[in-house]
């Protein structure tokens, strides 16, 4: 039996948020702070990927806390859970770039998997030392994935009922974390929701991604690399309209419940690469006026590429009322014109090294 937790108020309701200093974390603690939440508990190692510089204003919010922390500690896990007393885990914690996953697999078999587990063990011994005789439990949010359904071909769209086919180790362990999610809530008890997303883009996203990279190279001069032909497909979540979905499925989802959120913005990396060329031709023209897709440089595919990924994100719609406010094109010209005006933030992440990377040829670290 799944145990159920109370509703509470957002005023009096302690939210934990694990990954809360990477890119759509700190969009949930954005969110959470914007909707009036009484206790924020930001957990994050701060790894690469995860920065402070991208949470300054909500630092300074009463309800603000931060713990440098990293869940593959099982006693610190324990401890942080025993003195929060989270009413909810918002679990974002993970190693997320297919391509690093390529390369050294590893870490995230390590974060992934196991930190994912840490977290269930904790909030399991939290439970059974809190809630004896009383059917309460803290809410376990995992936020994963729709690469964990595999590959799309040209028709069909993702469900939740979709079956797990995981191509890269990335989509592996975020496969495995949400089946032990699931195992957890089913053999005791756990009150979880599960929610996989799409491409999610916008700002504060580290410059390893495709739609910085191609913002940080382009504004370099330098070439503009596009996987093979270009003919990947993905579905595109401007990352605010992502926050407010999790929001939204922490605190009134079905206990037990998978939500799939998409943007219903599907486009081909190509057509990706050249919108965002013609954005920043009519904002930030070249010195020489030649348009910056003469930059484009298409290089060799990375391996186990997914063809296409969608998303039906019917259910979030019809059940919580959910639907995306951006447009793939107003949330890309956002996007554009907040790393134009940002250039300190990107420096200060080391994204320009970042975006001169390349990744996910296989090669063993």
């Amino acid at each position: 039996m799944i145990l159920q937790t109370p509703n509470l108020s957002p005023k009096n309701t302690c939210v934990m948020v694990t990954g809360g200093a990477g890119f759509i974390g700190s969009a949930v603690i954005r969110r959470l702070v914007a909707d009036g939440y009484g206790k924020i508990v930001n957990v994050d190692l701060l790894t690469y990927a995860g920065n402070l510089e991208s949470l300054i204003e909500e630092s300074k919010y009463p309800g603000y806390v931060f713990e440098k922390a990293d869940i593959r500690d099982s006693a610190l896990m324990d401890e942080l859970i025993t003195r929060y007393e989270p009413n909810a885990i918002m679990h974002l914690a993970a190693e997320s770039h297919v391509d690093r996953s390529i390369d050294g697999p590893g870490a995230f078999v390590s974060t992934n998997i196991s930190g994912t587990y840490n977290l269930l063990e904790a909030v399991r011994a939290y439970n059974q030392k809190t809630c004896e005789g009383v059917k309460t439990s803290i809410r376990f949010h995992h936020i994963s994935t729709d690469e964990v359904y595999g590959s799309l071909e040209q028709q069909g769209l993702f469900t939740e009922d979709s079956p797990y086919q995981p191509n890269s180790p990335y989509s592996a362990t975020k496969a495995a974390a949400d089946h032990l999610v699931r195992a957890w809530g089913e053999t005791f008890g756990l009150d979880f929701v599960l929610s996989n997303c799409s491409n999610n883009y916008g700002p504060y996203q580290y410059p390893e991604k495709l739609i910085p990279v191609i913002i940080q190279r382009a504004l370099s001069e330098d070439a503009i690399p596009v996987y093979g032909r270009g003919e990947n497909i993905r579905d595109w979540l401007f990352v605010d309209d992502h926050a407010r979905a999790l929001v939204l499925i922490m605190s009134q989802g079905e206990s037990g419940r998978t939500y799939n959120v998409g943007g219903d913005s599907e486009r081909t990396n190509i057509a990706v690469v050249e919108e965002l060329c013609r954005v920043l031709d009519e904002i930030c023209p070249r010195e020489s006026n030649k348009p910056y897709a003469d930059l484009i440089e298409f290089t060799s595919d990375r391996p186990g590429h997914d063809y296409r990924y969608a998303i039906d994100a019917s259910r979030i719609r019809t059940e919580l009322g959910w639907c995306p406010q951006q447009s793939f094109e107003t949330g890309l010209r956002q996007t554009v014109k907040w790393y134009l005006a940002n250039p300190d933030w990107v420096s200060a992440v080391g994204g320009f090294r970042a975006a001169g990377e390349r990744r996910g040829l296989g090669v063993k670290n």
